[in-house]
């Protein structure tokens, strides 16, 4: 954490995972980082497969879900509805190589942009076990 984000703790203020980590900037960034190694590296090639040729639409999907979800404007709800992702991905199938090299685009783009060992532990735990439930292939 920052000293900004300790002493708003000490003085009794709730910081988000979103204010944590820099706001909306640090979303963007994240999103950004991820679809770029996500396009790039070979070993993310089988995920990169269930997407669809332009990723423009699923950056800016995955921007607003993780907006809300580390705490931010609810941008994804107010535009799209209740996430339901599992069910909004089960046309796409992701076996367990999808899901970790997903995790790995995720998990590189997080250390890439989030500073903080500790911030990126708190992130990469609930979507790690996002992730394991968003497989619907053995």
């Amino acid at each position: 954490m920052t000293d900004t984000t300790e002493d708003q703790q000490r003085q009794g203020e709730t910081v988000t995972l979103y204010e944590a980590i820099g706001g909306d900037a640090a979303v963007r960034a994240l999103t950004r980082r991820f679809y770029e190694l996500m396009d790039t590296l070979p070993e993310a090639a089988r995920c990169r497969a269930v997407h669809p040729p332009d990723l423009t639409g699923s950056e800016e999907k995955l921007y607003e879900y993780l907006t809300g979800w580390l705490g931010g404007p609810p941008l994804y709800t107010q535009k799209r509805g209740h996430p339901m992702l599992r069910r909004r991905h089960f046309a796409a199938p992701i076996g367990p190589a999808e899901r970790d090299e997903w995790l790995l685009c995720f998990v590189r783009a997080l250390e890439e942009t989030v500073p903080g060992e500790g911030l990126r532990a708190v992130i990469l735990e609930p979507v790690t076990r996002l992730a394991h439930h968003m497989q619907n292939q053995e």
